[in-house]
């Protein structure tokens, strides 16, 4: 097969900015032709001015420092015991039997309905937002990182136990390192069940963040505020979608290279 023509980096920004600039151009048009109603579909300039209205009062970076904050944590409790449960799992049978139960029980729950049930145990604070996220990206992490310990080629962990590896070297050099391709995909999963779950959250117990942000101009019907809100969620989507791509070529070079 031929190598597929590589293009210059600002013909490939150029071709990934296009869509969504002409996506906006043809909102702001429609607009101010009145074909689209601006009560409920405001004109980007328009969204633009609210935006700079927001981060000119500090108001957008507080409700966004806060959301992150506990994004971060609630992802950090959440996908670390995730991902060491997961590939646990996948090697080690008897412990995959014992747990398969409690992960089938409750991983079909809504983790925003558990909401009510984590305030009544750990109050009303920030703690209670860090616990809901945390549940949905344990689960997550934990059934992608199974899966990737499942599907590692039997042929090296066969070799691994025929040049004398113990078990907790076989887990570490070969069980772990075999299963990170999946074990991204669910991290990357799991930072959009993050963000899903911070905006719930924050619409029904929070006085801050960027859940709280979008409930509030809703309330009050500043259309403009609430959509600076909505795309701030998406901005994060694609920020968190290429810091994970980012860790993982730098952390695993070589896999980098051969899906280039």
């Amino acid at each position: 097969m031929k190598d597929r023509p590589s293009h210059h980096p600002i013909f490939e920004i150029l071709c990934y900015a296009l869509s969504p600039l002409l996506i906006l151009a043809l909102w702001e048009a429609g607009v101010r032709l009145t074909v689209i109603d601006a009560r409920f579909f405001p004109a980007p300039s328009e969204i633009l001015g609210a935006f700079g209205e927001l981060a000119q009062s500090g108001e957008l970076s507080t409700h966004l420092g806060i959301s992150l904050q506990r994004i971060f944590w609630g992802f950090l409790l959440g996908s670390i015991p995730g991902v060491l449960i997961g590939v646990s799992m996948g090697y080690f049978r008897l412990f995959k039997m014992a747990m398969d139960p409690l992960i089938a029980a409750v991983y079909p729950v809504p983790k925003i309905a558990l909401l009510p049930l984590i305030m009544l145990v750990f109050g009303l604070g920030e703690l209670s937002k860090v616990v809901v996220i945390a549940a949905g990206v344990f689960f997550i992490c934990t059934i992608n990182s199974m899966a990737g310990a499942q599907n590692i080629d039997r042929v090296l962990i066969e070799a691994a136990r025929s040049f004398g590896a113990r078990p907790l070297s076989m887990f570490k050099e070969v069980i772990l390192p075999g299963a990170t391709p999946v074990i991204f995909a669910g991290l990357r999963l799991s930072l959009g069940m993050a963000l899903i779950l911070i905006v719930a959250a924050e619409f029904v117990a929070a006085k801050s963040g960027l859940g709280y942000l979008i409930w509030s101009s809703w309330t009050v019907f500043y259309v403009p505020q609430m959509y600076v809100g909505l795309l701030m969620v998406a901005a994060l989507g694609i920020l968190f979608t290429y810091v994970l791509e980012w860790v993982e070529r730098v952390a695993f070079p070589c896999r980098a290279t051969r899906t280039q």
